[in-house]
């Protein structure tokens, strides 16, 4: 009997071992529906013990998400994987189809659907971080400045949770469409980026033709334009932020960080910007090193 004791004791400390050695494939996961098609992400498994914490990496550029990039970024995200976090590529609905905020709403819901569901992915729901890229980085600020409660008259009780989240570290992120690259030069309604003019192209439901409708009145673009700049719903309980741009971006201006950094901080917001000399928009070859930097920023303020 303590012969058969010992051995039991021995293969659970294996198999143990093992699952630590060996994680779990990415799988994909479902968490919402619209227009009768799924909304997913990927759920990645740290590459080592667990540390309890998630990260959200926003599968954005452009406002597209595409499915095909996600080997680049684990890759890119291998830095913070390593040190135990499970990660969760979120995809959204792209544009041309879909909107800049329709891609906010969707991101949300994921926020929430991965908090509601913490314990099935062995995560603290209160230590949730995002991350991204351009649009990506974009998304991240949003959520990072405007996560909200939900709606407690919902009756799906994903939409009655939280849709923060507690850390932000992102790169070269648009965060004022109304003062693009100089002040006054509002993108929304006179946008010079003319490949990322259909994200923009605002529509709005109309109930008396059943249709929606785009939204073409200056002021009312401008409305929303606001609302999907992180920069003006800056406040003192948002989520600790860290930058990485680079100084010859001429695709999102570098002035678009500084501007948030320095709005941040007004605030009494932790935040810290880092500048790349000499980089460009999509230093993609670069970016793992800036990541080990996401992976301290996690640690500090996700502990």
């Amino acid at each position: 009997m303590k012969r058969r004791i010992i051995l039991f004791a021995f293969m659970s400390f294996v198999l143990r071992v093992i699952g630590q050695t060996n994680p779990v494939e990415p799988y994909e996961v479902i968490y919402g529906r619209k227009d009768g098609m799924a909304l997913t992400m990927v759920v990645q498994k740290p590459d080592t013990v667990s540390n309890g914490k998630g990260i959200i990496w926003v599968m954005s550029a452009g406002w597209t998400s595409d499915y095909n990039w996600i080997p680049m970024f684990r890759g890119m995200m291998k830095p913070v994987s390593s040190r135990g976090y499970t990660l969760f590529y979120v995809m959204h609905g792209s544009q041309p189809k879909y909107t800049v905020p329709d891609a906010v709403m969707d991101l949300k819901r994921a926020v929430r659907f991965i908090r509601y569901h913490a314990s099935d992915y062995g995560i603290d729901p209160s230590r949730i971080g995002i991350s991204g890229a351009s649009a990506g980085g974009h998304l991240s600020l949003m959520i990072g400045t405007t996560g909200d409660d939900g709606n407690p008259n919902s009756q799906d009780v994903i939409e009655r949770t939280y849709s923060g989240v507690q850390a932000v570290a992102c790169f070269f992120p648009p965060v004022d469409f109304l003062n693009w690259n100089s002040e006054g030069d509002n993108a929304v309604v006179h946008s010079t980026m003319k490949e990322f003019q259909a994200p923009l192209d605002f529509t709005e439901w109309n109930p008396k033709t059943y249709h929606y409708m785009a939204v073409t009145d200056s002021a009312r673009r401008t409305e929303i334009g606001r609302k999907i700049s992180p920069f003006y719903s800056v406040t003192s309980d948002d989520a600790p932020t860290l930058i990485v741009h680079g100084d010859k971006d001429i695709l999102v201006p570098l002035t678009q960080s500084q501007k948030m950094i320095d709005k941040l901080k007004e605030a009494g917001v932790p935040c810290e910007l880092k500048i790349k000399p000499g980089a460009g928009h999509g230093f993609w070859n670069d970016m793992t090193d800036f990541t080990k930097l996401f992976a301290d920023w996690f640690d500090k303020y996700l502990r």
